[in-house]
């Protein structure tokens, strides 16, 4: 209570008395003010005259004062939004209808200190403001509107946020002013440069520009800005060429040096955080330039109205983007501005003012003598005809909303009153109240648009996209072309809405195509190619590959290929996958037709050949060499044609169990046939002892157990394959990448090699014998024939080996039943083919008598050959046919 007591001499309360000395003020000693009385008042801080001091000052003198350098047409007519807003309240039946709202409107400069001093002027009813004390009889100030620079409002937050004295501004963006601990009583109807600059970025992913330039103030705001702008673009797949942070305060050296970098850069997109003077600065520096056909994209659309007005710009700023936010809009205040009369408004100290600035006249003054050449005012000019360039971006009507917000508050503290039964004064609240009411406002104003703040005390609201365009007539403009929605999307994202009735273009596609230029580093990936990062380059510099074999890319621009599902393949352009078919050899088709056609006639012919033999089986021919072994052969021959026809049709589990062994042990008789039968031509001639150890292997039963022996251990070979790891039918997605394979596995890969190679032993064997052989009498043997055989058996399989690893699909089969069917004939040609000429087409050599006459003059030659070289006899003298 002391304190309060102590103020008022100390500080100088009107009742008390005036001090000593006289006090330096910054501000004008008249410091004019526009108010209108009514039951609650509402206090505006407008940047309506501009107060300047180029001076500095040594501190040798009391400081200068600030004079008013001119009027800011912009703010004077926000100031008349104030008014307008606050009769249209009072003029209102639903809206405080019991309630009269007067105002005070003050002056700031355009000065943090004239802020700061109209503020603790409205707070304190005093011209000269004492902190902390109140003297004023009047209505209570329920609020404050403004200001319009954020420095301006900063410094307002920090004196109201101490009384928790609510504070709307219209104009302030600065993200700073978000944070409720330093501003905890500051709003604002619009919302934070962050983010309005959140916003861009959508644009800019949603044109999808990949490849921009970002110009930035080298300032808090500035480094947020651009430090956001990189969070939000990069994982968009957004790259930032380069980023410049432009200082405050340029120099023309400095501009000089941005335009000459911005030549350098392959970048057709610039994101622009600037101040209004930084950006036309840098516009101007690149009048005289080579940069063109460049979209500058900014935040906001004001100075971008301004840059269009300077001559020539037009061309550099063509198809450049703005953002406004989207606020509600005066009805009616054109009008309201177009009947506006200083005689109408005696209470406005600053009209005359404005009046001469606007019509470039002067008051007459009966202590000044008029001035020839000089227009003097009438009052009766119209601002109709003075209207403001860019009204449709300007945002003249700046406080309505913020009015509006004030006013709703009001009325909802005043229902919750009236809800609670307490009906309280109207007049009798706590600032504190109506800044909880504030808050929680939320309504519709007069032209529908929809008014709440968020958390942050900030505006939450959608964006409106402004495209600069050229008319018809080649006037350049700011034309409306859609919308940036944030509150249908979730987090930080937010919905872009373009316009389809555009002046230029009828259609979003044109839009696209004509007004909004491409800006990327490298060209899009078409469908079916993958991006390929450039090293050293990023990420957005990429080169073009296309999809390997079994990938697809069905989007422009795809990170990687993926691969196609197992049961497709990927098309030749690789943009979509396909079905494969399955691939086997079926006996329909020509090539399985013809390879079953041959094996049933090698399987016949064999077939045959033992009929013949069955029915010759007496003669010599027949008898010749053991004919049990030739039945067992030809019996063989014939299977081993018939098990080609295992390896034609779809694989099942049987045919895949029964191919292979089934060759293996056929041909495995086979060949042990042939063997026994070389080996008893070989040992007849070297049984010269009766009696001896090759006597007895030329027994009848030798030949048959000696096949009896080579085929068993085949047969367990097979078995064990079988037993341990049989083949399976499988599905080989590898092989042909437009086919699913259906081919038969080999199971235990050791096991098949063993088989395989064990037959491989048993005909190198058989051809060894054989070859060595060949020389013997022709009339006692067919060793030549069984060479001439078992090298055609030998020769197909050594074939058979490199082009079965190398073929693929079903030419592995065919290769496989080739080789089968070609060793087949070859051994049933070689050793059968003569002895049915013979026993067919030359009966008379197939009888006792010829052979023995023909035995006789073998006998006789041989004699003279071995008395001519002194070796003794070697035909054998026991050898019975």
């Amino acid at each position: 209570m002391w304190l309060c007591t102590l103020l008022p001499v100390l500080f100088g309360c009107p009742s008390g008395s005036a001090p000593s000395h006289p006090t330096a003020w910054l501000l004008p000693r008249q410091r004019p003010h526009f108010d209108r009385p009514g039951d609650i008042m509402v206090g505006g801080s407008f940047s309506v005259f501009r107060f300047s001091n180029s001076t500095l000052s040594d501190f040798t003198a009391p400081p200068a004062e600030l004079l008013a350098s001119g009027v800011s047409q912009w703010g004077y007519r926000v100031a008349q939004s104030f008014v307008f807003a606050i009769e249209e309240i009072n003029r209102s039946a639903h809206l405080l209808p019991n309630l009269t709202l007067g105002f005070s409107i003050r002056n700031s400069g355009d000065s943090v200190h004239g802020a700061v001093h109209e503020t603790m002027s409205l707070l304190t009813g005093q011209e000269e403001p004492i902190p902390n004390y109140t003297c004023q009889h009047r209505s209570p100030l329920a609020a404050l509107v403004g200001d319009t620079r954020s420095s301006l409002s900063v410094s307002m937050a920090r004196l109201l946020g101490l009384y928790r004295f609510p504070q709307v501004s219209y104009s302030s963006s600065l993200p700073s002013l978000s944070d409720k601990i330093q501003f905890p009583s500051f709003l604002r109807t619009l919302t934070s440069d962050l983010r309005s600059s959140l916003a861009v970025t959508q644009l800019i992913i949603h044109f999808r520009w990949s490849w921009v330039i970002i110009l930035a103030h080298d300032d808090d705001f500035g480094q947020q800005a651009s430090s956001l702008a990189n969070q939000e673009l990069s994982p968009a797949g957004v790259c930032i060429e380069y980023t410049l942070h432009v200082p405050s305060h340029e120099s023309l050296g400095k501009i000089e040096e941005i335009a000459q970098k911005m030549q350098k850069y392959t970048a057709r997109v610039v994101l622009v955080f600037l101040s209004n003077s930084n950006f036309q600065l840098i516009l101007y520096g690149l009048l005289d330039t080579t940069v063109s056909g460049q979209v500058w994209v900014s935040k906001g659309t004001l100075h971008m109205a301004l840059a269009l007005a300077i001559p020539g710009i037009s061309q550099v700023l063509h198809s450049t983007f703005g953002l406004l936010y989207h606020s509600s809009s005066a009805i009616g205040f054109p009008e309201f501005l177009g009947h506006l009369r200083p005689s109408q408004a005696p209470g406005d100290v600053f009209i005359k003012k404005f009046w001469e600035s606007t019509f470039d006249c002067t008051w007459p003054h009966q202590s000044s003598p008029v001035i020839e050449g000089v227009q003097l005012c009438s009052g009766n000019e119209s601002l109709k005809n003075k209207l403001y360039p860019f009204q449709e971006v300007s945002k003249i009507d700046a406080a309505y909303t913020a009015v509006y917000s004030i006013a709703h508050a009001l009325q909802d503290m005043i229902d919750c009153e009236h809800q609670d039964g307490k009906g309280r004064d109207s007049q009798a609240f706590q600032h504190w109240q109506l800044l909880h009411a504030l808050r929680k406002v939320h309504f519709k104003t007069p032209d529908g648009s929809e008014i709440m703040f968020d958390a942050n005390g900030d505006l939450v609201t959608k964006f409106a996209i402004f495209q600069g365009q050229k008319t018809p007539e080649g006037v350049f403009h700011l034309a409306h072309v859609g919308m940036i929605n944030p509150q249908v999307s979730s987090g930080n994202k937010m919905m872009v809405h373009l316009k389809e009735d555009l002046q230029v273009s009828c259609l979003i596609a044109q839009l696209t195509i004509f007004l909004v230029p491409t800006s990327v580093c490298s060209e899009s990936c078409l469908p079916g190619f993958s991006q390929v990062p450039r090293l050293g380059a990023p990420q957005c510099c990429f080169d073009c590959s296309l999809c390997p074999e079994g990938q697809f890319a069905d989007k422009k621009d795809m990170k990687r290929c993926l691969p196609c599902p197992e049961e497709q393949y990927s098309s030749h352009s690789r943009d979509h996958c396909l079905p494969r078919t399955e691939l086997f050899l079926a006996f329909e088709e020509p090539l399985g037709f013809l390879l079953a056609s041959v094996a049933l006639f090698l399987a016949g012919l064999a077939a045959l050949v033992l009929g013949v033999f069955l029915k010759h089986r007496d003669t010599p021919v027949v008898r010749a060499n053991n004919r049990t072994l030739s039945y067992v052969l030809l019996t063989s021959l014939s299977l081993c044609a018939l098990c080609a026809l295992l390896f034609l049709g779809r694989p099942s589990v049987t045919t895949c169990l029964l191919r292979q062994t089934t060759f293996a042990v056929v041909f495995t008789v086979a060949i042990s046939c042939v063997l026994a039968k070389t080996l008893t031509v070989v040992l007849a001639f070297r049984a010269t002892k009766p009696g001896g150890r090759i006597q007895v292997c030329l027994s009848p039963g030798a030949p048959t157990s000696m096949v009896l022996v080579a085929s068993s251990m085949q047969v367990v070979l097979c078995g064990l394959w079988l037993a341990t790891s049989p083949p399976f039918p499988e599905r080989d997605m590898v092989s042909e990448p437009q086919h699913t394979v259906i081919r038969c596995q080999e199971g235990s890969g050791t096991v098949f090699l063993c088989v395989l190679g064990y037959l491989g032993l048993l005909a190198g064997g058989t051809f060894s014998v054989a070859f060595l052989a060949r020389g013997l009498p022709d009339v006692f043997n067919e060793t030549k024939f069984l060479t001439f055989s078992m090298l055609l058996f030998c020769s197909v399989w050594t074939t058979f080996l490199p082009l079965y690893h190398s073929a693929r699909g079903k030419a592995t089969v065919a290769v496989e039943i080739f080789s089968i069917l070609a060793s087949t004939a070859g051994l049933l040609g070689g050793i059968f083919i003569p002895k049915c000429y013979i026993i067919l087409l030359k009966p008379e050599r197939n009888t006792p008598a010829w052979l023995r006459q023909n035995l006789q003059a073998q006998q006789d030659r041989q004699s003279e050959i071995l008395q001519t070289r002194c070796l003794p006899r070697s035909i054998p003298h026991n050898f019975v046919m």
